[in-house]
């Protein structure tokens, strides 16, 4: 006996009556034994052809997206992992004995959209010129007790999709998924991205590698971090907010390119642009500056737009986007210069921030120089940066981790690359000097004494590594999700995560009965 509560609705309620009906008949609702699948429906739609490929026989297996029961006779759409294809059922054929249960029962009157069926039979053209299976033997292999979403199609052949809502896409990926092909397909190309770099990058003969989430000792960027505790060892440990630090005692170790895909996590702001957990690839080769790594970067990403959409030229809402080599560059001195009509270089911190609030720019006693700059940048160039453009030799107080300019004093070899007005990866000539890297992480303590909780940390374990000797060495951090939005025309970071950060349901819940009261 199933038991239902007065929470489901009267859909559910039905379903699990239909899976007691089922059972009682002695079919297996959720059989153990494998379906071996032969071909995929996206395959046969491609290739059938009646003379040269005619698909005598056929095994699929998927969701069953609709059904149109014509007495003896019924269609029904088949979904797979590849796409969706029509199948015609016929009761004789499918109860070929006199028992015809399987049929008159069981699939006209206890399947539902949503249910899981394997199909064998062969593929012909119909009448109307679909290419269909025709199906000579069908098995439930899962049977469904939530109903999908509406899918409405109208007279001219578009879908309309219920399923839009995007707190419900985001939060039931699952339904999302199955309901929206679109959404699967961004997330393929998402894994093609992602397969085109490590590809790009294990031809060059770099090593990919693996560096602790858990680390005593939070580094490798301007962040707040997320704090936890570990308990046999009773100590706060910190999930990282970068890799870079692990990445450069590893070149000190001896390797000459490491790489790693990495989640990492800041305790910060969620918006479209940012998620408290992503994921970016960080790389580091002994021997380069950052100008070899511009120069990488650009041949690169050129090469995953290729990998991922058969072009560089890519639609982003209303701007056309082209990742082809070169890219425009300008330093952050001549962008400010540039879009505001002010040559900020030589100016002092008190001469910055009349110069930010003179700009509209939001300020505070906590702002050092650098942030200062920051800020004037952020508000006035990087939204104006739509095509991929670097942003190179940034002031020192921005760039605790980069090596000195080598001839412009007061500035530091780093680069920014910026798309549709967002950073997608940030880049220096590595500081190898620890004795100035002491000085630069006492700085940070000093921004952090200000109230700058962004401020870095100083590390001791890294000043060690690097007083062993590091080579000349440029890295990249590179945001994997900021570019897989560019390369999808994804307008929300939570569209190209499968699961984002949110709030639990309950109180998502409550705060609506709170609004609609």
């Amino acid at each position: 006996m199933i038991h239902t509560d007065n929470k489901l609705s009267e859909q559910e309620i039905q379903r699990r009556h239909e899976l007691e009906e089922i059972s009682k008949l002695g079919i297996e609702p959720y059989p153990a034994e494998e379906w071996e699948v032969s071909h995929f429906a996206k395959d046969i739609l491609a290739n059938y052809d009646p003379e040269n490929n005619p698909y005598p026989e056929v095994v699929l297996a998927g969701r069953l997206m609709s059904q149109r029961v014509m007495g003896s006779a019924s269609f029904g759409d088949l979904m797979d992992s590849s796409g969706k294809i029509q199948c015609y059922f016929n009761r004789d054929e499918i109860c070929p004995g006199e028992d015809k249960t399987l049929y008159n029962t069981v699939f006209k009157k206890l399947l539902d959209i949503g249910d899981i069926i394997g199909v064998k039979g062969y593929v012909f053209i119909t009448k109307m010129g679909e290419t269909s299976i025709h199906v000579k033997e069908l098995k439930l292999l899962t049977k469904s007790l939530r109903p999908l979403p509406i899918v409405k199609e109208s007279k001219d052949g578009a879908t309309h999709d219920a399923f839009t809502d995007p707190e419900k896409r985001y939060r039931q990926r699952y339904v999302d998924l199955i309901v929206n092909p679109h959404v699967r397909e961004t997330f393929l190309k998402r894994t093609k991205l992602i397969n085109s770099m490590r590809s790009f990058l294990n031809e060059k003969g770099y090593l990919e590698v693996e560096t602790p989430i858990l680390q005593p000792i939070y580094g490798g960027a301007a962040a707040r971090p997320f704090k936890t505790h570990h308990n046999t060892l009773d100590m706060t440990l910190y999930l990282r907010i970068a890799n870079e630090l692990y990445l450069k005692k590893l070149i000190v170790g001896g390797f000459d390119g490491v790489f790693e895909f990495a989640k990492d996590f800041r305790n910060e702001g969620m918006d479209r642009f940012h998620n408290p957990e992503f994921t970016q690839m960080e790389l580091y080769v002994a021997y380069k500056d950052y100008n070899w790594m511009m120069n990488l970067v650009e041949a690169m990403v050129e090469r995953v737009a290729l990998d991922v959409n058969g072009t560089t030229e890519l639609k982003y809402g209303e701007h056309t986007v082209n990742f082809v080599r070169p890219w425009k560059r300008y330093t952050m001195f001549e962008a400010i210069e540039h879009f505001t009509g002010i040559n900020i270089e030589g100016m002092n911190e008190d001469q910055l921030r009349e110069t930010a609030k003179s700009l509209k720019v939001n300020v505070d006693p906590t702002m050092g120089y650098g942030k200062l700059i920051d800020e004037i940048f952020g508000e006035h160039c990087e939204p104006k940066l739509i095509q991929p453009t670097f942003i190179t030799d940034y002031p020192v107080e921005m760039s605790p981790l980069a090596k000195k300019h080598r001839s412009k004093p007061g500035l530091v070899e780093r680069f920014e690359a910026i798309c549709i007005g967002k950073e997608i990866c940030n880049a220096y000539s590595e500081l190898n000097d620890p004795i100035d890297q002491r000085k630069r992480f006492e700085g940070q303590l000093e921004l952090g004494k200000r109230g700058d909780e962004e401020a870095m940390i100083l590390d001791e374990d890294f000043l060690r590594a690097i007083e062993h000797g590091m080579p000349p060495t440029s890295g990249l951090g590179i945001g994997i999700d900021r570019l897989t939005m560019m390369m999808t025309n994804a307008q929300s970071i939570q569209d190209v995560i499968f699961f984002p950060q949110m709030r639990p349901e309950k109180d998502t819940m409550l705060a609506e009965a709170m609004e609609n009261e």
